[in-house]
């Protein structure tokens, strides 16, 4: 069974990105919030792969609640 995941902040992490593969950190242990450094190995969490196609600002979610990872969807509200 999965760990649970860790929230690193209870607001959102707005952030510009250029075209590529990102992936989000789900499990929350990482360093390097809000992608993942590989510290999910051994929880049972898996990240969350992001292919971007043109450059825009994005809100990822931090609380790790949202319904629409990794995107914020405001779960963080109800925390």
């Amino acid at each position: 069974m999965p760990e649970e995941p860790i929230p690193t902040d209870k607001k959102p992490f707005r952030i510009e990105l250029e075209p590529g593969t990102y992936w989000w950190c789900s499990c929350g242990r990482t360093s390097h919030s809000p992608f993942c450094d590989g510290s999910n190995k051994g929880t049972g969490l898996q990240p969350k792969k992001m292919e971007i196609m043109e450059t825009s600002t994005f809100s990822l979610c931090q609380c790790k609640a949202t319904k629409n990872p990794p995107f914020c969807d405001g779960s963080h509200r109800d925390l």
